[in-house]
């Protein structure tokens, strides 16, 4: 998938790698760093080790400069909460309670009795940006209790806005999902491949 195993974005490292060649990666990371004049801050570094395995072992702590790395259950790379054991409960939970936080304010929007076009634009712009950011990567494997979590925001906020959604197709052809015009809260209807399999992203 990549020519290196260094994954980098902005001022944001990760190195990938079998655990037998990880150290010797990090280490090379950290005498290019020296050689360029940087460092490597080790208090907000982690270690995310993935054993799949049924019979598992210890793993013993990286070491940079002579300072232990934490070894974590969960990260969040690029916005998206990636957990040990490959499950999106945790990232789903984060997501819910983002967009739980906004949709308080689309609430004081609809009381200051705005019209459903700005209504519509701040759901958009504020809510569903949130729920379907990353959306292909984890919805596809989320548990049908997540799956609740998030169609219950979408609920809440055409109730809150007092719109009403009228019948749309089970399959979009596109993507990102787009809140259909005349229908803002008929979004969900959207269809992705994945591998062998279409999942539908969610159905109100």
């Amino acid at each position: 998938m990549h020519s290196s195993n260094h994954i980098k974005f902005a001022n944001d490292m990760n190195v990938v790698g079998l655990i037998s060649k990880n150290r010797e990666e990090v280490q090379r990371l950290s005498a290019w760093c020296k050689a360029n004049s940087l460092s490597l801050n080790v208090d907000k570094t982690k270690e995310m080790v993935v054993d799949i395995r049924r019979a598992q072992s210890n793993h013993s702590p990286l070491f940079i400069d002579g300072s232990s790395v934490e070894i974590v259950k969960s990260t969040k790379f690029l916005g998206v909460h990636l957990a040990v054991n490959f499950t999106w409960s945790l990232n789903t939970s984060s997501i819910s309670k983002e967009a739980q936080q906004r949709l308080y304010f689309l609430r004081r929007l609809r009381k200051a009795h705005l019209p459903p076009p700005i209504l519509t634009m701040f759901y958009r712009g504020t809510i569903e940006s949130v729920l379907s950011s990353c959306i292909t990567t984890w919805f596809g494997n989320c548990t049908t209790s997540d799956r609740k979590t998030l169609q219950r925001i979408v609920r809440l906020s055409k109730l809150t806005a007092l719109w009403t959604t009228p019948r749309t197709p089970h399959t979009h052809s596109s993507l990102p999902c787009r809140l259909e015009r005349g229908a803002p809260f008929a979004l969900i209807t959207a269809s992705i491949r994945h591998g062998m399999e279409v999942i539908s992203l969610w159905h109100c």
